[in-house]
């Protein structure tokens, strides 16, 4: 059932380390402000705390009690108040706001902002505006990476994404540069750096930096080589349906900060569990990378596997029931417990996936990525849209048909964007004009059929003129080549042959075999060839910013040589992840993925929304 590993893969290097990092330097942050105190935690790092330090640790502290922010006057009575924050200016202000307002009522207290990941200027700039500049104390919690697993790390910075590449606001670059640099400290040095994309340029750049002013120790590596990938280089996979069972689950009950919550359609009681999700959990790693049909297969093998390790108890004697007690009997319960839960998950994905007519949307997908029957395809996504289905899952389609097509002729991009504003509302004029500046949603411009001419007119004149011919094409729209790219790295398998999910073959058993994804092909690509010789042409169609940089010692023959971290810049799915580890059984890697943040479709899409005129 799981994919056969190559008997010599590495190990991985121990990532809890960074946790216990993070963790001592939160206690002596907190130790700086002595006596009780109460804490009060911005919302999006209550979960990414508690994987960190839980209530019971911050007590030992001397943290009273926790609030959450939540930008309203203090109930506090404690007179010292210390924020666990964000850089946001929003928040800043409301901080303001509570200490002048406490100078206004007469009352003295200790105030601590604590900045997480780092502060910035603009925030320094609100405390001094607003007059509290010399009321409070600032600090910086260097809080850049949270393992969610051996495997996979998290910056937990969603907003990445839209003050990126949507907003051109640089300020969290220095922060993926410093991210990286830790790695680098832990365990590097790194021997190659590969990377594709203008944000992982200048993230690279700024780890230069820090590496240079800091000192250089000699040390035995762990990582050996790293790749720093743009999410804007690959927009195809993040907007295709995920198929892999830990992607379904984040689809449908959205995993957060490697937990997720089961409600009672699931637990089949009143109440929700919350569940950790990683390779601790015997049953979940088994399937976490599976095609979801062969999901139900493994958990009714493992649920007969488990009822006769119960029935060995039959004709014990007294010792050995002892023994069997104290040493399996816990175990047992606890597989039993998780096992029901992944049963009844599935059951759920089901009914859910059954009821939207999930077949059709597959085929359309594989329709649009395979470049056939496109009629048919804007047919069935106007019907999604007219019965109004889901307003992200339209959007969706509308993205995937844009991006796989190279934007859309202009009189179905009028047509599909009229009917979906008449569907979903004209306050969405915004979110398309966020989607046509990135590229997800545009209209095919006069003069852009010329692209169909680029690789012909390659042929007839030398590769110089040709770069400068598709620069100049290049230049009218940001856009699309999937079908080119498609066309190179042989992205869509050949649809004649039948595709065996069960003993999968390549990274397309992802999308049940009609897609490999463009990102995880790119990361192949380059590790077989070490380096992009010989993808010119694919990174000319990317508008590329690629670059590949020798480091400490790359003929070293050591297992970190084989333990690749590849850093996505703006978000990751639960899918790449699936495929890399495939693409790491096959060649006797190991992959580590750093992101920004877990994405899938809905979250890319909804960061984009600029529906609240």
């Amino acid at each position: 059932m799981a994919h056969s590993a190559r008997r010599d893969s590495p190990e991985l290097p121990d990532l809890s380390l960074l946790k216990r990092l993070v963790r001592d330097q939160l206690i002596y942050l907190l130790e700086q402000l002595p006596g009780k105190k109460d804490l009060f935690i911005d919302s999006d790092l209550m979960s990414p705390l508690d994987r960190i330090a839980n209530v019971s640790t911050l007590k030992q502290h001397e943290v009273d009690k926790l609030y959450k922010v939540e930008h309203k006057p203090i109930v506090s009575i404690s007179d010292q108040i210390c924020f666990l924050i964000r850089p946001r200016m929003q928040t800043v202000k409301w901080i303001c706001d509570v200490v002048n307002a406490d100078k206004a009522a007469g009352k003295f207290r200790r105030y601590k902002i604590i900045f997480t990941p780092q502060k910035f200027y603009a925030c320094e700039a609100v405390l001094e505006e607003q007059g509290v500049f010399g009321d409070v104390t600032t600090d910086e919690w260097a809080f850049y990476l949270l393992p969610l697993d051996e495997d996979i790390i998290s910056l937990e910075l969603p907003e990445f994404f839209r003050d990126n590449f949507l907003a051109g606001d640089q300020r969290w670059v220095r922060t993926a540069g410093s991210a990286l640099h830790l790695l680098h400290s832990l365990f590097g040095p790194f021997s190659k750096v590969y990377g594709i994309g203008r944000c992982s340029k200048m993230t690279y750049e700024s780890w230069r930096e820090q590496v240079e002013q800091g000192e250089q120790k000699a040390r035995h590596a762990e990582i050996g080589n790293v790749f720093l990938i743009d999410r804007d280089v690959d927009f195809v996979t993040p907007l295709c349906s995920q198929v892999v069972y830990e992607g379904l689950v984040d689809d449908i009950f959205r995993i957060k900060c490697g937990c997720v919550e089961f409600g009672p359609e699931v637990t089949s009681s009143d109440k929700s569990i919350k569940v950790m999700l990683n390779s601790q959990d015997k049953v979940f790693n088994e399937i976490r990378n599976e095609h979801f049909s062969n999901v139900f297969g493994f958990l009714s093998q493992k649920a007969r596997n488990l009822q006769t390790a119960y029935d060995k108890r039959r004709g014990m004697d007294i010792q050995q029931m002892k023994t069997f007690v104290s040493e399996e009997l816990k175990g047992l319960k606890q597989e039993h417990r998780l096992l029901s839960l992944h049963i009844s998950a599935s059951e759920s994905i089901m009914k859910k996936k059954t009821k939207q007519d999930f077949q059709e949307l597959l085929k359309t997908e594989h329709c649009l990525l395979e470049g056939f029957e496109i009629r048919e395809c804007i047919s069935f996504i106007e019907e999604h849209i007219n019965r109004q289905v889901s307003m992200i899952e339209s959007l969706r389609l509308l993205c995937l048909l844009s991006v796989t097509e190279n934007g859309l002729l202009p009189k179905d991009f009028k047509s599909l964007k009229a009917q979906y504003l008449q569907s979903y509302g004209a306050d969405h004029l915004l979110t398309f004009s966020n989607l046509r500046q990135l590229g997800l949603l545009v209209e095919q411009q006069p003069g852009e059929t010329l692209t169909v001419m680029e690789s012909k007119v390659g042929k007839l004149v030398n590769d110089r003129t040709a770069v400068k011919l598709t620069d100049a094409f290049s230049s009218l729209a940001k856009k699309s080549h999937f079908r080119a790219l498609s066309k190179k790295l042989n992205l869509v398998p050949k649809s004649d042959e039948e595709y065996d999910l069960r003993v999968p073959r390549d990274m397309a058993y992802i999308f049940s075999g009609a897609y490999i994804p463009l990102s995880c092909k790119i990361i192949e690509q380059v590790l077989e060839r070490d380096g992009w010789t010989g993808l010119e042409e694919v990174t000319r169609l990317i508008n590329g910013h690629e670059f590949a940089v020798t480091g400490a010692d790359p003929k070293s023959k050591s297992d970190a040589q084989r333990i690749i971290l590849v850093m996505f810049l703006g978000g990751c799915t639960f899918s790449e992840i699936s495929a890399l580890r495939f693409l790491g059984k096959e060649r006797g890697y190991k992959f580590i993925v750093v992101t920004t943040a877990i994405t899938n479709s809905s979250r890319l899409l909804e960061a984009l929304l600029d529906n609240n005129v």
